[in-house]
C-alpha cells in the first residue's frame, strides 16, 4: 500500500531534474533581484504598492499566480477525481467577477485614494469599528484557508514526490518563501509572479499531455472514468465492514457542470447565485486581489490585467480538473480508496485520498527531467500564492492595526513591523494544519470554500452597499460608483484624524500613496555586513521622492486620482472583454 511513496522517495536523485530544478530557482531568484534593485522598496508606497507604476501584463499574470496556489493543484484535481467536472464552476464563475473589479470597483477605489480595503470602508462609513472588523476577519481567512492550505497542498505534493514528513516539508517550503516575500516587495512580487505564471502554464500543459495519451485522449476520459472505482470495498474496522457503493462509485452526474438543484452535490442555483456572492468578496474587495489592481499603471491598464487574468482562469478545467479525474482511471485503488485503513496508509489520512491525484500523475507518468520540472510547478504556485498572501496580510496589520496602536510610527518601524508580522502568520498556519489534514472527507477544495461561504457573503453585501447605494450613508464624494467623477471638496475622514493625533507628522500613515520619508538627523554611518541586511531588505539609502513633503495642493491633486482613459484603448479593452465573455458562456453552455 506503500508503493506510490516508496516509488517515489528518491525521483529527484539524477542530473536531468536537478538540472531542471536548479535553473528554475536561478531564473526565478534572478528576477527577483533585477526586480529588487529597480524598484524603491525602502519606502511605505514602493514596498506594499510597487510605487502605482505596473502595466497590464504583470497586472493580470499576478492576479492569476496570486490566485492559483498549490491548494488549486492538489485541491481542483482531488474535488475533480471525486465527483467530476463540476467544481471547475468555481474557476469558471470568476471570469465574469474578475470584470467587474476592472470596470466597477477599481475606478472607486482609485478615486478614493485608498490602499487597503479596511481603509475605504472607514472613509466610506465613518468610525473605526468596521475597519478594525475587515482587517481582523481578513486576517483570519487568510490564516485558516489561504495560507494553511497552500503549505498542506505543497506539503502532500513534496510528501508524495520525495517521501518526506508533512511538517518538514513545509518548514523547508516557508523557508523559502519568506526571504521571497520579507525582502522584495510588492513590485518584485508582481515581476516574480509574472515568471511563475510561465512556468506553472507551462509545466501544467506538459502533464495534461502526458495523461490525456496515457488515458486514450478526450474520449477515453468520459469513456472510463464512470468505471473508475475501488477493489477494496471491505473494511476490517467492525464498525465499518461492507462500504455503500455510493461511497466508492462515480456520480452518475460526474460530466454536468450544473447539477440536480436539491440531490447535486454542488447544486446549480449556489454554483451560479451564491458562489457569485463569494466570488465577489474575493475577487472585488480582498485585498490580495485588489492590492495588484491598484499597483496598476491606469484604469486602462487594469482593466486590461483583469481581462488577462480572466482568460487564464479558462484553463483551470483542462489542466487540473480533468487530470485529476484521469489520475483516479489509472490508480482508483489509491485515489479512489475507502476503507480508512487502506488510506492511512497510502496517503496518512482516513478520510480519503483523493489529494494525491495530481502528484501521482507527476510521480507516475512523467520522465527523467520533466518531473523535477513539475515540482518547480508546484514550488511556483506554491510560492506565488504565499508570497502575495503574506505581503497583503502585512499591509492590512501594519496599516489598518498597528498605525492605530502607534499612530506616530515612522516608516521603518512600520517596514519591520510588516517583515515580523509574516513570521507571525507562518508559525499560527503550521498550529493549524493538523484541522486542514482531516477536513472535508480529504477534499481540500471544499474546505477552503465552506469557511469562506460562511465569513464572505456578509462582507461581499458591505461592499455593494457602500460602491452603489449612496444613499446608505452620508455622502463622501468619489466613494461611490455615480460619483467617481465628482470634483467636489470631499472630507477625508483618515487624514483629519491623524493630524489630529499626530500634527508634527507631514504626512499621515493613512495615506500609503503619497508617503515620503521623513528627514532624520545624521546617523553612525554601518558597517559592511549590516549595510549589505538593511540593502537586502530594503531599508538602506533614502528614495528620491523624499526631498520635500508636497504641498496641499499637490496633495489635494494626487488624492483625486485620474481614472480618464483613452478612447481607443478603452474601445480595444471593452471589445476584448466582450469577447471572453462569448467564451466563457459557450463553455458553460457546453459542459452545463
Amino acid at each position: 500500500m506503500e508503493e506510490s511513496t516508496a516509488d517515489s522517495r528518491n525521483f529527484i536523485d539524477n542530473p536531468a531534474d536537478i538540472i531542471v530544478i536548479a535553473g528554475y530557482f536561478v531564473l526565478v531568484i534572478g528576477v527577483g533581484l533585477w526586480s529588487m534593485c529597480r524598484t524603491n522598496r525602502g519606502t511605505i508606497g514602493g514596498y506594499f504598492l510597487a510605487g502605482r507604476n505596473m502595466i497590464w501584463w504583470p497586472v493580470g499574470a499576478s492576479l492569476f499566480a496570486s490566485n492559483i496556489g498549490s491548494g488549486h493543484f492538489v485541491g481542483l484535481a482531488g474535488t475533480g477525481a471525486a465527483s467530476g467536472l463540476a467544481v471547475a464552476g468555481f474557476e469558471w464563475n470568476a471570469l465574469f467577477v474578475v470584470l467587474l473589479l476592472g470596470w466597477l470597483f477599481a475606478p472607486v477605489y482609485l478615486t478614493a485614494g485608498v490602499i487597503t480595503m479596511p481603509q475605504y470602508l472607514r472613509k466610506r462609513f465613518g468610525g473605526h469599528r468596521i475597519r478594525l472588523y475587515l482587517s481582523v476577519l481578513s486576517l483570519f481567512l487568510y490564516i485558516f484557508t489561504k495560507i494553511s492550505v497552500d503549505m498542506f497542498s505543497g506539503a502532500v505534493f513534496i510528501q508524495q514526490a520525495l517521501g518526506w514528513n508533512i511538517y518538514a516539508s513545509v518548514i523547508a517550503l516557508l523557508g523559502i518563501t519568506m526571504i521571497y516575500t520579507v525582502t522584495g516587495g510588492l513590485a518584485a512580487l508582481m515581476y516574480t509572479d509574472t515568471v511563475q505564471t510561465f512556468v506553472i502554464l507551462g509545466g501544467a500543459f506538459i502533464l495534461m499531455g502526458y495523461a490525456f495519451n496515457e488515458v486514450g485522449g478526450y474520449t477515453g476520459l468520459f469513456a472510463k472514468y464512470l468505471e473508475a472505482k475501488t477493489t477494496q470495498t471491505f473494511s476490517e474496522d467492525p464498525m465499518v465492514g461492507n462500504i455503500s457503493p455510493s461511497c466508492y462509485q462515480p456520480r452518475a452526474d460526474s460530466f454536468h457542470l450544473l447539477r440536480d438543484p436539491v440531490a447535486g452535490d454542488l447544486p446549480w442555483p449556489a454554483l451560479l447565485i451564491g458562489l457569485t456572492i463569494v466570488s465577489g468578496w474575493y475577487w472585488c474587495s480582498d485585498q490580495v486581489i485588489v492590492q495588484r489592481c491598484l499597483a496598476g499603471k491606469n484604469l486602462t491598464h487594469i482593466k486590461a490585467g483583469c481581462i488577462l487574468c480572466g482568460y487564464l482562469k479558462l484553463l483551470p478545467m483542462f489542466l487540473m480538473v480533468m487530470p485529476g479525474m484521469i489520475s483516479r482511471i489509472l490508480f482508483p485503488d489509491k485515489v479512489a480508496c475507502v476503507a480508512p485503513e487502506v488510506c492511512k496508509q497510502i496517503c496518512g489520512t482516513e478520510v480519503g485520498c483523493s489529494n494525491i491525484a495530481y502528484p501521482l500523475l507527476v510521480v507516475k507518468l512523467m520522465p527523467n527531467g520533466l518531473r523535477g520540472l513539475m515540482l518547480a510547478v508546484m514550488l511556483a504556485a506554491l510560492m506565488s500564492s504565499l508570497a502575495s498572501i503574506f505581503n497583503s496580510s502585512s499591509t492590512l496589520f501594519t496599516m489598518d492595526i498597528y498605525t492605530r496602536l502607534r499612530p506616530r510610527a515612522g516608516d521603518k518601524e512600520l517596514l519591520l513591523v510588516g517583515r515580523l508580522w509574516v513570521l507571525f502568520i507562518v508559525a499560527v498556519s503550521i498550529a493549524w494544519l493538523p484541522v486542514v489534514q482531516a477536513a472535508q472527507g480529504g477534499q481540500l477544495f471544499d474546505y477552503i470554500q465552506a469557511i469562506s461561504s460562511y465569513l464572505a457573503p456578509p462582507v461581499s453585501a458591505v461592499f455593494v452597499l457602500a460602491l452603489f447605494v449612496p444613499r446608505v450613508n452620508e455622502p463622501l464624494h468619489r466613494l461611490v460608483f455615480s460619483l467617481r467623477h465628482s470634483k467636489e471638496e470631499r472630507e477625508d475622514l483618515d487624514t483629519d484624524e491623524q493630524e489630529a493625533e499626530a500634527p508634527e507628522s507631514p504626512v499621515p500613515n493613512g495615506q500609503l500613496e503619497h508617503a515620503v520619508e521623513i528627514d532624520e538627523p545624521p546617523r553612525e554611518t554601518p558597517g559592511l555586513l549590516r549595510h549589505c541586511l538593511l540593502w537586502f531588505c530594503g531599508m538602506s539609502g533614502s528614495s528620491p521622492s523624499s526631498s520635500s513633503p508636497p504641498t496641499a495642493e499637490e496633495t489635494r491633486a494626487q488624492q483625486l486620482e485620474d481614472i480618464s482613459e483613452d478612447p481607443r484603448w478603452s474601445r480595444i479593452v471593452n471589445l476584448n472583454a466582450l469577447l471572453m465573455m462569448a467564451v466563457a458562456v459557450f463553455l458553460w453552455g457546453f459542459y452545463a
